[in-house]
């Protein structure tokens, strides 16, 4: 069968086998319900206990602070629209370039009376430090600024922006990106005045559908789900012990190999990103801190759909922006903010590396992509 090489890890990862290997049993002989008094469901409450503690674990939180979801955007929701709910209205300060999951419910605010502060970024897509300043002085009751961009892979220093905006709400950071990829320490951010953080296991080599909310237990949440009072009351519902226990491991196998896996994956981008400039491509963002295996380029005159949907049939799977906005045709909101020009965010393709991939991928993905935009590059010439 036909294996296009993966180069789209940001978007999901390939579940690791040591992964696979703990859900199993979760899949095929012991299906009870972690909320039933007998002895399945003791067993399946004990693993999600032990879960908990090894997603709590990689980042240096106490399980008591893990509210388990069913993904990210449900996390993101959580925070934004249960804090919220705790709160009187008020301003609620974002970045520019949060995910959706986060800039939709910010402004479904709106109609209880909240205020929607933008934070805007510099070329680089870092988080402007005098609109940041500026933003703090509306005493926000809410922030959220993604500590690593899904898109450009930009680090956001989570750390001096809480410390800057001690004094005010509460701030959280989508950190959806960052786990296996960069060292994560809740306990650390937290003492410097962040108050919640999203994780989620498919971004790590975990199953789609698990993710939390590390949350400050003294922050007040107004559950998003309401029913049987799972999860301390915060998240009601059934739990999926299968991919709660593949969470857990995959936490625990990213926290182990954040240590090594990101030089690797730093070597393989600047070998990738060499291959880039000398083919004449823009890399965006390129003088900014960035995740080590992110990389978001564009040509001149070529469609960024364009050149995913040939590359693709060349046998490499990428992306023309997020995953999640594949569906809509406009710029990506992320250039937008840095001020990218319409026809060049047109153009925008991402490259988000993993485990898997080795420098011959790299080569043969260059070797490729050669050959692909000197194809679309004389077609475009024909036309003119």
């Amino acid at each position: 069968m036909f294996r296009p090489v993966y180069l789209d890890h940001n978007a999901t990862t390939p579940i690791d086998p040591a992964v696979l290997a703990a859900m199993l049993p979760w899949l095929e002989s012991q299906h009870g319900n972690a909320s039933s008094r007998h002895e399945y469901g003791r067993q399946a409450r004990q693993a999600i206990d032990e879960a908990r503690q090894r997603v709590a674990a990689a980042v240096n939180a106490h399980p008591t602070e893990v509210v388990f979801t069913s993904g990210g955007s449900e996390a993101n929701n959580l925070f934004v629209k249960g804090a919220a709910g705790c709160l009187k209205a008020g301003v609620i300060a974002v970045s520019a370039v949060e995910h959706p999951c986060i800039l939709k419910p910010a402004l479904q605010l709106q109609a209880q009376g909240w205020r929607v502060r933008t934070l805007a970024v510099d070329a680089n897509a870092r988080i402007d430090t005098a609109d940041f300043a500026e933003a703090l002085q509306l005493k926000p009751r809410l922030l959220s600024v993604m500590a690593a961009n899904n898109e450009t892979g930009v680090l956001q220093d989570i750390e001096r922006l809480a410390e800057a905006a001690k004094g005010s709400g509460w701030f959280h950071t989508d950190a959806v990106q960052m786990l296996g990829k960069q060292v994560l320490d809740f306990r650390a951010l937290n003492a410097a005045g962040l108050h919640a953080m999203t994780l989620s296991a498919h971004k790590a080599c975990g199953p789609k559908g698990a993710a939390a909310l590390i949350l400050d237990k003294r922050v007040e949440i107004q559950p998003q789900i309401a029913g049987g009072g799972h999860e301390r009351g915060l998240r009601s519902g059934t739990e999926n012990v299968a991919a709660l226990v593949g969470f857990g491991v995959a936490a625990e196998l990213a926290a182990q190999r954040v240590a090594e896996l990101p030089a690797r994956l730093r070597a393989m981008q600047k070998a990738l990103e060499a291959g880039l400039l000398g083919l004449g491509a823009r890399i965006f963002a390129q003088g900014a801190d960035r995740l080590p295996n992110t990389t978001y380029f564009a040509f001149p005159g070529i469609d960024g759909e364009t050149l995913v949907g040939k590359l693709d049939r060349e046998g490499f799977a990428v992306a023309s922006g997020a995953a999640c906005s594949s569906a809509n045709p406009e710029p990506s909101h992320v250039l937008r903010a840095m001020g990218v020009e319409p026809e060049s965010a047109r153009g925008a393709v991402r490259v988000s590396l993993g485990a898997g991939n080795t420098e011959a991928d790299i080569e043969q993905f260059i070797n490729a992509l050669q050959a692909t935009v000197g194809r679309l590059q004389g077609l475009t010439a024909l036309a003119v």
